[in-house]
């Protein structure tokens, strides 16, 4: 009975994956339009967002108010 089952699972696998060829690949190197599209996109906001400085604030205040974690943050740097 067992042995069915495996047979059935194996038969409908193989019915739902098509065989992969080794020859398999994209037709051209997509390095080059990856760069592109990049460039073409301006970047993201590169400066400080205030939840960057919300929570520097709360490193200094947690530090300020238990002076023995500053080595612990140290150590995470």
């Amino acid at each position: 009975m067992k042995t069915n089952e495996d047979d059935r699972i194996q038969h409908l696998l193989k019915q739902a994956l098509p065989p992969v060829d080794a020859a398999t690949g994209p037709e051209r190197d997509l390095w080059p339009a990856l760069l592109r599209r990049l460039d073409s996109q301006p970047a993201p906001h590169a400066g400080w967002v205030w939840f960057d400085g919300a929570l520097l604030a709360g490193l200094v205040a947690f530090a300020a108010l238990f002076p023995a974690s500053i080595p612990v943050f140290l150590f995470y740097l």
